[in-house]
């Protein structure tokens, strides 16, 4: 079924507090993606940011964002006022995020709601307690210690800290039992506002596809409390880190710094940390990108302390049997593959093994007609096309920054003759293609320039920080939106429709034949002047050439 998808991170929603919230603006956009004919809500991870505010960097694989948690209808379950919330800055620029001021601020609100919540009784907080123990446990403790800790990654705690030492963690859990439930309370008002909006987008025939890096932050709760599960020595510092080799694009590669998972034990315990992560990441997104996909084939790792990635090696990933065990556990697997970079023969065996889609970017298409991410190249239907992901420039900042030479091909190839209306003719040719879904960032539709760009990789500062306001969402816009879905057959009427259209055409055909017949009659009985109906013209009718 051919669908149209828009990605905006959450972070993006039009907000006064700073940032996007999971309340009545998210709503509303879910609104206008309905309207606009779109099926599908393509969001970053929802996971907290930490250092250097990048959702693919977070304290947690399972926790969410609690910058997301709209104070509005906090506000309406009676666990906040106006005061607590509305006087305070959010924000020095309505077009960017500034993360200190929400760091600075966001928690303290929070702990308000928390003092009046903690008067009432709720069954459904205590079954979120119980259902999210595997992961919510480990997450609030280490929260609470790197609260105590200003802040400082696991690795510069004191050590019966870092490493976990039995008899000091009972003490932090009596101590400060309050702290931990904080924590705890927080998780659970982000997953309750969560699901109460990807419910109103799935009741409105809305997809969300969400997205899940393949490592996790060295500085996570996931490695603080299951250190054998990655490559680490036994203080705790890393063996070797993630990252990308050097290429053309990059000569010194790029070096991420994540910790390399110890494959062994994660085989050895049938894969059961994935299966976890995987269920979950399931069970809040309807569609699971993976981002790296290629590092489940062979990964490529540096030694610890490295200042650049030209030193390191390839090594063996656990392939298909991981994927193997995924679908033996959790049933058939709805996931997007991200198999950008370097790909070998052996990635695109595992990729045609899972059946999962890859991704087309069209950015990467224009330098000459072989190019496997130009439509007409696209052996299958089975994969995603994007004008661009959250880390590529937008499309009107990629056009402008392009060299003459590949301007000229585009052009071209779009038979367009002028620059400024490419970013145009390259969102519907992404619409055009024969991949099941399409993509394009919301900065595309809204014609934003580089200054609107997400994320540029191996950078630190002035990414993440992209906003809307909520004079954005025109009518003109979704009808423009809609009028592309529509002349690319990506409305994906209701089945109900399709099957009636199909095996009962009588229900259909004969209102519309009623219609016909009435207007053929009224068209019948104008009397239409004999010039007309010679063909002939006046002068002055023929528009100028």
């Amino acid at each position: 079924m051919r669908k149209s998808c828009i990605l905006m991170h959450i972070s993006s929603i039009p907000s006064k507090y700073g940032i996007g919230k999971l309340g009545k603006n998210a709503y509303d956009f879910v609104d206008f993606l309905v309207k606009s004919g779109v099926k599908c809500w393509q969001i970053l991870p929802l996971n907290p940011t930490s250092y250097g505010d990048s959702p693919y960097s977070s304290f947690s694989a399972y926790a969410g964002n609690p910058y997301f948690i709209d104070f509005d209808i906090l506000k309406h379950q009676g666990l906040l006022s106006d005061e607590d919330y509305q006087c305070i800055e959010w924000e020095k620029s309505s077009g960017s995020i500034d993360y200190t001021m929400l760091y600075n601020n966001c928690f303290n609100v929070l702990k308000i709601a928390f003092s009046k919540y903690r008067k009432e009784l709720s069954k459904n907080y205590d079954n979120f307690i119980k259902e999210n123990a595997f992961w919510l446990d480990d997450y609030a403790m280490y929260m609470t210690l790197k609260s105590l800790n200003d802040g400082k990654p696991w690795c510069e705690w004191d050590k019966k800290y870092a490493l976990r030492n039995t008899n000091s963690i009972k003490a932090i859990k009596t101590k400060f039992a309050d702290e931990i439930e904080f924590y705890k309370f927080v998780q659970y008002k982000f997953y309750e506002q969560w699901f109460e909006l990807k419910k109103y987008a799935n009741d409105k025939g809305i997809e969300i596809i969400g997205d899940i890096p393949i490592y996790v932050a060295y500085d996570s709760a996931d490695v603080w409390s299951k250190p054998e599960l990655f490559r680490l020595n036994k203080d705790g510092s890393p063996i070797d880190v993630a990252g990308c080799p050097p290429d053309v694009f990059s000569p010194k590669g790029q070096l991420w710094g994540n910790p390399i998972y110890n494959w062994s034990v994660h085989k050895k315990n049938n894969y059961s940390w994935w299966v976890s992560r995987i269920q979950h990441a399931s069970k809040i997104y309807d569609i699971v990108r993976i981002d790296h996909f290629r590092g489940f084939e062979s990964y490529y790792t540096i030694p610890f302390g490295s200042k650049d990635a030209v030193v390191g090696k390839w090594c063996k990933g656990p392939d298909y049997e991981l994927f193997q065990t995924l679908e033996s556990k959790l049933g058939k697997l709805n996931i997007i593959a991200e198999d950008l970079g370097f790909i070998t023969p052996e990635v695109q065996l595992l990729l045609d093994k899972t059946g999962f889609p890859g991704m087309k970017v069209i950015q990467f298409a224009f330098d000459n007609p072989q190019n496997q991410y130009l439509p007409h190249n696209y052996v299958s239907s089975n994969c995603i096309a994007y004008t661009g992901t959250h880390d590529n420039d937008t499309l009107k900042g990629w056009v402008y920054s392009q060299n003459k030479k590949t301007i000229k091909f585009c052009k071209k190839y779009l038979k367009v003759k002028k620059k400024k209306h490419l970013v145009d003719a390259l969102i519907e040719l992404t619409w055009s293609s024969v991949a099941n879904i399409c993509v394009a960032q919301i900065q595309d539709f809204l014609d934003v320039g580089s200054e609107g760009r997400m994320n540029t990789p191996s950078t630190l500062g002035d990414n993440w920080q992209f906003r809307t306001k909520k004079s954005d969402f025109t009518n003109e816009l979704s009808e423009k939106i809609y009028a592309l879905n529509e002349m690319y057959n990506r409305l994906e009427l209701p089945i109900e429709q399709v099957e009636q259209d199909a095996t009962t055409n009588d229900v259909v055909s004969t209102p519309i034949n009623n219609a016909l017949k009435e207007l053929t009659d009224e068209i019948s009985a104008v009397e239409v002047p004999k010039d007309i109906l010679k063909n002939e013209v006046l002068k002055e009718d023929i528009p100028n050439e």
